[in-house]
């Protein structure tokens, strides 16, 4: 069955040192892969399928997502401010949140758990009085798509397409549900940072966290890639569409525009009960300006030629 090829490991947590090298990467030689599901998991409406062959060029990935401390020398070095720091407001998740900041908050009436809380930006991510406090190697949350551009631009990165995503998280595995096979938790152990007891009101915490967790918890895939669901959403390259193609598709990239950019690989905040997106090919989105407690991303890079 046709897969993407093989991958090297690279270092988890290696320091963002000198912009534009492939420090913190994996190698993805690429090659053809079997893109979208089909079982009985799969969310038709979301345009997981149908089942197709995809090409990809070889490709360079983050080990891990952009962690906070990294994500602070981009902000401290370019003076960058977010769309969550220029619109002045954000969504946290509501049972993070004390009673002052969650009483009279604004939420969307389809997610009521979500609050519009003022100043909660990446630097505070539950809002005023909060801070970063031991999470400096958690993934960086409240940046919006163009903010994750604006990081890659900074570090002589891209967002990866949909496609790259998609080859890499799959880890070499044809047609699995998750990055390390078909079972939730192999012999009872877990493999990623989803939303564990009875959504949104109880959390037991059993695989370790109760929001993020660091960057590189869990066991990576088999291209040593860490947390690719799970944890937080991350940003794609690609305009979103439920229309795909079936056939001579090598590197796609997605429509031309839109009005919404893809997010992959669920979140802390995923249950079954509610967003079932949590496997290889699941997938939403949401408008390039927007920004909350469980979205960040990933780079990616072309592979260097050979000098």
């Amino acid at each position: 069955m046709p897969r993407c090829g093989g991958a090297t490991r690279a270092t988890p947590l290696a320091p963002p040192a000198r912009r534009g090298s492939g420090e913190g990467m994996a190698r993805i030689p690429g090659g053809p892969f079997l893109m979208g599901g089909q079982d009985s998991h799969t969310l038709h409406a979301d345009g997981e399928g149908p089942v197709r062959e995809v090409h990809v060029a070889p490709f360079l990935i983050d080990v891990h997502a952009v962690t906070n401390d990294a994500f602070r020398a981009f902000a401290e070095d370019s003076g960058y401010a977010t769309d969550a720091e220029r619109i002045g407001w954000s969504y946290v998740f509501a049972g993070f949140l004390p009673d002052r900041l969650r009483r009279g908050a604004p939420s969307p009436g389809h997610s009521p758990w979500w609050c519009a809380v003022p100043a909660a930006t990446w630097a505070r991510p539950e809002g005023p009085g909060s801070s970063l406090d031991g999470r400096g190697d958690h993934p960086v949350v409240h940046v919006s798509w163009n903010d994750a551009t604006a990081y890659a631009h900074w570090a002589g990165k891209r967002l990866p397409t949909e496609a790259e995503w998609e080859c890499a998280a799959r880890g070499g595995l044809a047609q699995r549900r998750y990055p390390w096979g078909d079972e939730l938790n192999p012999e009872g152990e877990y493999r990623c940072n989803i939303w564990r007891g009875r959504f949104p009101h109880h959390s037991t915490g059993d695989d370790g966290f109760h929001g993020t967790a660091p960057v590189d918890a869990f066991r990576p895939n088999g291209y040593g890639l860490f947390n690719m669901v799970g944890n937080v959403w991350e940003w794609c390259a690609d305009w979103w569409t439920t229309d795909h193609h079936r056939h001579g598709l090598t590197d796609p990239t997605g429509p031309a525009n839109g009005d919404a950019k893809v997010i992959r690989g669920g979140s802390h905040m995923c249950h079954a009960s509610y967003c079932n997106r949590y496997r290889v090919a699941a997938r939403t989105a949401n408008t390039p300006d927007s920004s909350s407690g469980h979205a960040g991303f990933r780079c990616a890079r072309d592979m260097p030629r050979p000098t």
